[in-house]
């Protein structure tokens, strides 16, 4: 199999990260439009058309399944792209769901781009998994351009996720919702400001599962476990072929926030 990955620049290795411990087997590939980072403070049209010319070139190269391992872009075009590709297309969703799950009694923060919170998507998801208003939302949207920084701890950082949540009782929180696939570079951060009894939770696990599963319908499990050759993952930034190195050393760092 052969599944293709995009996100607007390196968040969305956190989730193809999941799915290489998942099914180490597979051919992956994965596209970072890093020219055009961050997607989150950007007009909806304009990251619309950016969605569209990458996935068409992901669609050239004959995936068996694209995933939107970008929360934004998932929030402006999915139901588009699953419209415009034959292939099963999955998108990426706050995990709220499993958060108020985890949390019977306490409130839940959703961290998302202060896109994905404008968009109708997030707030259907809200209006029916959270009857009660137990969720809050918070935009973070320098934690974008700090990932793309290759900057994830330090002073600047955690000044900057305090800042952000001055005006909101931590003590009140017993779950975080990573609702942007670059946000689980700051598990760490985030654990720090919060302390270790808050959950940091984010969808990665749960959009694995579904590729698998819409794969295993489609193919049946035989073909998920078949190993013709040594399987490669092909990095693409912007359209152009990327250097490997790069790319893995943002996945050893991973590693280490799970």
């Amino acid at each position: 199999m052969r599944i293709a990955f995009f996100d607007s620049g390196i968040g969305g290795l956190s989730v193809l990260h999941q799915a290489q411990n998942h099914a180490p087997h597979h051919d992956y590939i994965y596209f970072a439009d890093s020219e055009h980072a961050p997607y989150g403070a950007k007009p909806a049209a304009e990251v619309r058309d950016l969605v569209f010319a990458a996935c068409d070139f992901l669609a050239d190269l004959q995936p068996d399944a694209l995933v939107i391992a970008c929360n934004t872009a998932t929030a402006v075009c999915i139901e588009d792209l699953r419209g415009r590709y034959e292939f099963p297309v999955i998108g990426m969703e706050p995990a709220v769901k499993p958060a108020l799950a985890k949390v019977a009694r306490d409130r839940v923060l959703v961290l998302a781009t202060s896109l994905t919170l404008q968009e109708v998507k997030l707030e259907a998801l809200l209006e029916k998994l959270d009857p009660r208003g137990r969720c809050d939302k918070l935009a973070m949207d320098k934690l974008v351009n700090f990932a793309e920084q290759n900057c994830f701890s330090g002073a600047e950082v955690e000044a900057y996720i305090r800042s952000q949540l001055s005006h909101y009782d931590l003590n009140s929180y017993g779950a975080v919702v990573l609702g942007c696939t670059h946000f689980s570079y700051f598990k760490p951060a985030l654990s720090k400001v919060f302390g270790s009894d808050v959950a940091l939770i984010d969808g990665n696990q749960g959009t694995v599962r579904h590729v698998f599963d819409c794969l295993s319908s489609l193919h049946g499990a035989d073909a998920l476990s078949e190993v013709q050759h040594p399987p490669q993952t092909t990095f693409y930034r912007s359209g152009k072929v990327a250097a490997a190195g790069m790319y893995e050393s943002y996945l050893d760092r991973l590693a280490g926030c799970f």
